[in-house]
């Protein structure tokens, strides 16, 4: 017999299609099975609680107040004990208040948007690498290809030095680029928020590859006047993801000093760091890193919760700096005739594999639901004690959380998360979106995600977002965020005059 119809057939019995009974494998949409299950066990200890209180609730009620008059005399006699016991729950929630972590609130934060005269379209851009003579027929072949498929628009932004026929990059014009970039961002931080310079308490800035002296935080500090006990920090050569390192540090800072603000800002220079040879693998960063940076507005202050953005719930930080290969596998060097660029390994998505598995390992138990974990704990049971070829449970992270920022290094790292996490089409949309019209802005790229999600008006009150950044060293760094009301998005956003156009179709 080849099938169950041909059983039926053969002894005798016809059963009608129409009165089968369904197949619930094929019928039943197994994702629905899951919420179920989901739901289930997240609601577990409630669904147990509520039968137990309602027997406490039905005993109570058939108390008569002989039985309530010989419980108060029960305590009467037991007086030290209630004291004893009352006294350690007034101490214990007295610890508890004093000792736990002070929430970390995302008062606003703004996204620099350069002029319109910055502007590289692609031909332009060839035809200024052509015109430089720094670069061969096969560099000019190489970068022409590349730039076809990195999932760059043609709307991006190089710096005023690199516009320049022959280019300018001197330490004078890489300090304009970081003076425009980061004061741009803070002017519209501080507008939009009513907050003044002088109520800052912690300021920290980080910027890979440009790192002069006086640092670029003791330039903030000159520029909007800063107070002098200002705790202020210069953080260099940290790659694309110092943006999540730099609201780490604030964060802790912020458990410190009590009652004020920090200012995070993010942002790389290009100027100085454009690299002028011929080596393949130095030449990447030429096509997709772009102008771009962000101001981030932190707060301890419970006063802010009512118009905070944003409540900090993780960060979440994995170095793989001993494994020698995730050392160099994004590397400043010289090339064989001297000039100086930014390597990238051929290695590199595999060691970034390897530290998001480790990091998603850590941040994985302090987000997923419980039955998330339980699938995942049960399958690696399985694994091990049975010796099955069982394949490895991949958490369903769309579960914890709704929204996703994942640094827009370039189409590659995109694609490559969006398959092994499982994710749509829609949860990656943000992260491609500015890498179409920003470019890859390093560490600034995730807050331009987030204005992209605010902009499209998908940001409800309890959502959850992922922010998630790979850089140099190499490292993967998560930052969790929770919205605390429908966000809108602030006065002067990057996507104000052209999210109606987005999103778009980017090709392949």
């Amino acid at each position: 017999m080849a099938g169950g119809g041909e059983g039926a057939a053969t002894v005798g019995v016809r059963i009608h299609p129409a009165r089968r009974l369904p197949d619930f494998l094929q019928s039943v949409n197994l994702k629905y099975v899951k919420l179920g299950y989901h739901y289930l066990i997240s609601h577990l200890i409630t669904l147990c609680l509520v039968p137990i209180m309602a027997i406490i609730i039905i005993e109570a009620s058939q108390m008569n107040p002989d039985d309530v008059r010989q419980l108060w005399l029960h305590l009467q006699y037991n007086l030290v004990t209630v004291i004893t016991c009352s006294a350690f729950l007034v101490f214990g929630s007295t610890v508890y208040i004093m000792t736990r972590p002070r929430p970390v609130y995302l008062v606003d934060y703004s996204c620099y948007r350069p002029p319109e005269s910055l502007k590289a379209p692609y031909e332009r851009f060839m035809k200024h690498s052509r015109l430089t003579g720094d670069f061969d027929e096969s560099s000019l072949e190489f970068q022409r290809k590349i730039l076809e498929r990195s999932g760059l628009g043609d709307e991006t932004y190089v710096p005023e030095a690199m516009h320049s026929i022959p280019p300018n990059p001197s330490m004078q014009a890489a300090r304009a680029e970081a003076e425009e970039v980061m004061y741009g961002a803070l002017d519209k931080l501080f507008a939009n928020t009513s907050v003044k310079p002088k109520e800052i308490g912690i300021l920290v800035v980080n910027c890979s590859l440009f790192n002069p002296t006086p640092s670029l935080s003791a330039m903030i500090v000159n520029k909007y006047k800063l107070r002098g006990n200002v705790k202020s920090f210069n953080l260099g050569g940290m790659g694309c993801s110092a943006g999540v390192i730099a609201v780490d540090l604030a964060k802790d800072m912020l458990q410190v000093h009590r009652n004020t603000y920090a200012v995070v800002v993010s942002t790389e220079n290009i100027t100085q760091n454009w690299y002028f040879g011929n080596k393949k693998s130095m030449l990447i960063p030429n096509c997709l890193f772009r102008v771009g940076g962000a101001a981030v507005l932190l707060s301890n202050k419970s006063k802010d919760r009512r118009r905070a953005k944003y409540k900090l719930v993780h960060v979440v930080r994995t170095h793989k700096g001993a494994d020698d290969k995730a050392f160099r596998c994004v590397y400043q060097e010289q090339d064989d005739v001297g000039k100086t660029g930014v390597s990238l390994s051929k290695d590199l998505m595999a060691i970034a594999g390897g530290a998001l598995k480790t990091n998603i390992t850590t941040l994985g138990p302090l987000v997923l639901p419980i039955s998330e974990q339980l699938l995942f704990f049960a399958t690696l049971v399985i694994k091990k004690l049975f010796k099955k070829n069982v394949k490895p449970y991949i958490p369903d992270f769309k579960l914890a959380f709704d929204h996703f920022c994942i640094h827009a290094g370039g189409r590659a790292v995109i694609d490559e998360l969006e398959k092994n996490l499982q994710l749509l089409p829609e949860h990656v949309e943000a992260s491609r979106m500015t890498l179409h019209r920003f470019g890859n802005t390093s560490s600034s790229s995730i807050w331009y995600e987030l204005a992209y999600i605010e902009a499209k008006g998908r940001m409800r009150r309890g959502n959850r977002v992922w922010q998630i950044a790979f850089g140099s060293g190499f490292k993967c760094n998560s930052a969790v965020w929770q919205a605390l009301r429908s966000v809108r998005p602030s006065r002067n956003g990057p996507w104000e005059d052209c999210i109606d156009r987005y999103p778009v179709k980017v090709v392949s």
